[in-house]
Parts: C-alpha cells; sequence; structure tokens
C-alpha cells in the first residue's frame, strides 16, 4: 500500500468524524422533543439522499440489500444499528466531551480486533498511545468518585459497535459494489430503531427540529460514507486514529453551543487522550516517510538498472 493511499484514507477518516461530531450536536439538541430511536432511525431515512453520489453507472438501487457477503452486510447493519441508536441516546444524557471520551475507547476495541480477526501488525507504540488514551477516559469519568450511569454505559456500547463497524468494513472491502457496502448503514438503523421506536414515534412540531433532525441523520450518512470510504485504503488500526479530532469537535461545540465548561479534572483527562492521539500521528507520520523513502530509493534502483540494460544493448 502506497503512501498516497494511506494518507487519503486518514484524510477521509478526519472528515468522517468531523461530520460524526457535528451530527452529534444535531442529536443532543432534540434531546427532550423527540425518542433517541427516532432520532436515530433518521440517519437511515435521510442517508438515502447520499445513494446517487455514489452510484456507479451499470449499479442497480436493488444491490443495497443485494450484497455479495451475506455475513459482512448483516454484522455491519447491526453494528450501525447499535451505534446510533446508544450514541443518540449518550449525547442526550452526557455532555458531549465525557461521551467523546468514552467512545474513544474505540481505537482500543478496534486495535483489538485488528489483531484478532485481520491479522494486522500493531507495534508497540500503537499498543502504549491506546493504553494512554484509556488512562485518559479514567481520568475524565473518575470511575468509584461520581457516579456512572445509562448514559455511560450507552457510550461504551457505541464505542465497541463503531469499532465492530470499521472491522467490518474492512473484512468486506471486495465487496462488489459500494451500493451494497454502504446499504448496510442504511437498513441497520432504519429497521433497528424503526422497530424499537414503534409506538413512541412522534411528527416532529417545529421546523427547528425538523432541521436538526436532518443535519443529524444526513450527516450521520454522510459519516459512514466517508468511513466506508477511508477503511478501502487505509488499514482498520490506522483509521481509528484520527477519532481523536473528534475531541476538539466535542470541546468546541459543547462550550460554544451548550455552554458546557469543563472542569479541571476532565481537561487533564482529555489532554491525556489528546497526546494519545498526537503520539499515534507522529509514529504513523514518521513510518510513513520512511516507506516513502524506501520507495524512492527502489524506484531509483529501478532505473539505474533499466539505463544499465539500455547501455548494455547498445554496447552489444
Amino acid at each position: 500500500m502506497d503512501t498516497k493511499t494511506l494518507f487519503s484514507g486518514m484524510a477521509l477518516a478526519f472528515g468522517a468524524y468531523a461530520s460524526f461530531s457535528i451530527s452529534d450536536a444535531f442529536s443532543k439538541l432534540l434531546a427532550g422533543q423527540l425518542d433517541p430511536f427516532e432520532v436515530a432511525f433518521s440517519g437511515g431515512l435521510f442517508g438515502f439522499l447520499i445513494l446517487p453520489f455514489i452510484r456507479r453507472p451499470g449499479e442497480s438501487y436493488l444491490d443495497i440489500v443485494r450484497p455479495q457477503l451475506w455475513s459482512m452486510w448483516l454484522l455491519r447493519a447491526g453494528c450501525v444499528f447499535a451505534a446510533t441508536a446508544a450514541s443518540v441516546e449518550a449525547f442526550m444524557l452526557l455532555p458531549m466531551p465525557e461521551a467523546f471520551s468514552l467512545m474513544f475507547l474505540m481505537p482500543l476495541f478496534v486495535t483489538i480486533l485488528s489483531v484478532v480477526l485481520l491479522k494486522e501488525k500493531v507495534t508497540l507504540w500503537a499498543w502504549l498511545a491506546v493504553v494512554l488514551g484509556f488512562v485518559g477516559v479514567l481520568i475524565v469519568l473518575r470511575p468509584g468518585f461520581r457516579a456512572l450511569h445509562w448514559g455511560h454505559l450507552c457510550a461504551l456500547i457505541a464505542a465497541f459497535a463503531n469499532a465492530g463497524s470499521v472491522i467490518a468494513y474492512r473484512l468486506a472491502d471486495k465487496e462488489r459494489t459500494r451500493l451494497s457496502l454502504f446499504g448496510s448503514s442504511l437498513i441497520g438503523p432504519l429497521v433497528g430503531n424503526g422497530l424499537i421506536m414503534g409506538l413512541h414515534a412522534q411528527w416532529p412540531a417545529t421546523t427547528t427540529a425538523w432541521v436538526f433532525l436532518f443535519g443529524y441523520g444526513f450527516l450521520a450518512a454522510l459519516g459512514q460514507l466517508m468511513m466506508m470510504m477511508a477503511t478501502a485504503r487505509a488499514p482498520a488500526n490506522r483509521v481509528a486514529l484520527p477519532q481523536y479530532s473528534q475531541m476538539v469537535w466535542g470541546v468546541a461545540l459543547s462550550y460554544l453551543v451548550f455552554h458546557q465548561p469543563l472542569d479541571g479534572w476532565t481537561f487533564v483527562g482529555i489532554m491525556v487522550l489528546m497526546s494519545s492521539g498526537i503520539l499515534n500521528w507522529v509514529r504513523q507520520r514518521i513510518r510513513y516517510e520512511r516507506m516513502a523513502m524506501k520507495e524512492r530509493m527502489a524506484r531509483r534502483k529501478a532505473r539505474k538498472a533499466d539505463k544499465a540494460g539500455k547501455t548494455n544493448q547498445l554496447a552489444g
């Protein structure tokens, strides 16, 4: 895998996490107005607006429910359903930085699953960065010193489900059409959340509620699309790294939109979490530079060998 492809995958992952962050802010703005499962349901509903932009010539919209690998399709659908439902509930109940802190356990879950299921190689430095991130989560939550409730469990469920989604995308990288690959991220929230919300669903009462609902649903689907594209270009444990950029979004949105200040320990925990992300980013940057250098050296050797071959032919 060349460095250009890896960097494009990382850039797409950054875009996906930014989209997820703003989407989560919209879901928090809907707290108390709509059922959480109804909000999560909109993620699949409004996501259909993206389909014309990813459909290739010759592909049928029926490919959404005609995957080549049904097991991976169902796994992705289940993971996205669980992640959307749990994350909406978590953001409605918790401050954004606190919810993000627990969801930042996703890189730990992805790293473990990528080693066990994908047989990807993870270095000691990567493990140290993951452990540092876990320490940051503990500082933010301070279990034993403060009460943990349903919102914290929902955030933890969302982290594990998102990790499962990343792994499922990676395992299904040979899916025949992008519509099949993306379809599970729409059908999962539609069916799962649609069944659970049942008779609790209600029509949004105001135009503002409709705007927030559309913002959540469309951006959540857009994030899933960019995550799908990112995992096709970079290993799963690399795609998980930019998730730490969500903390910047979370802190900014929490302060500017919801006017929720940070306490001292939460700030310390966030700094530890961000340090973990920076450590991973620097490590990957150094590694990619070394890979690029090796590629340049290989091309130079190939050119020299080609010139030498042509010289010998002329001399003969």
